[in-house]
């Protein structure tokens, strides 16, 4: 433990948590929740100067690194881990006005943070928007027997953002053919067919596939007709 009375590299003090109940060495008051340790003696923070400084507890790394900066005087505060046999430190001390200013300037950070998040989502929404708007008017292209309000329901269905389903892939992004196309026939299985209500009643999913396969062969066919007509 005497070891420890050496400064840190950085030029910090080190207060020790101490595991085991401590007396100052100085005014004999005890025990101590924190203590610095002078040619070996353990001294409280009054006696050795540093009563003034406040306890900021590890975790935001942040706030601790722009208190230390804020702060004239600091020090590092560690606790001994019995079960893994070293010191780890368990935060830091700082003058209090140190540590409000360095609140401050986080919270500035975090507004800051929050409305650049918040400008992000506002052009993500809108860039999703454009998408779905260009993904539902190729299924119209393919497909102009769908109403343009189903239409708009797949694309929007297929295209979510972060659901990993074919409007996100490359492809759907691309807008081909295949993407456009397997997003409609998953919409027709699962919404035109008793596709869901044959999984729920335990038949497998190829099997299920097979017996709704000609229901969503139809529907495509009369979505695609109208096309077919025209041209």
């Amino acid at each position: 433990m005497a070891g420890l009375a050496t400064p840190l590299s950085s030029g910090g003090l080190l207060v020790i948590q101490p595991v085991r109940r401590r007396q100052c060495a100085a005014c004999r008051r005890g025990p101590l929740p924190l203590l610095l340790l002078e040619d070996g003696a353990p001294r409280c923070l009054d006696c050795a100067d540093l009563g003034h400084l406040v306890f900021l507890p590890r975790g935001d790394t942040a706030l601790t690194r722009r208190s230390r900066e804020e702060s004239a005087l600091s020090a590092v505060v560690v606790r001994f881990n019995r079960r893994k046999g070293r010191y780890e430190r368990q935060g830091v001390l700082v003058e209090e006005a140190a540590l409000a200013r360095a609140e401050e300037r986080c919270l500035a950070d975090a507004e800051a943070r929050r409305r650049r998040r918040a400008r992000d989502a506002r052009r993500r929404a809108a860039q999703d928007a454009r998408f779905v708007e260009a993904f539902a008017a190729e299924i119209l292209r393919l497909f102009p027997g769908c109403s343009a309000d189903r239409a708009r329901v797949i694309a929007a269905h297929a295209s979510v953002r972060g659901s990993g389903r074919v409007g996100r892939s490359a492809a759907g992004r691309a807008l081909t053919e295949g993407a456009v196309t397997y997003a409609v026939v998953a919409a027709v299985r699962h919404v035109d067919t008793p596709y869901d209500q044959l999984l729920m009643s335990g038949v497998p999913r190829c099997e299920a596939r097979r017996r709704i396969a000609a229901t969503v062969e139809t529907v495509l066919r009369e979505w695609r007709a109208v096309r077919a007509e025209a041209g």
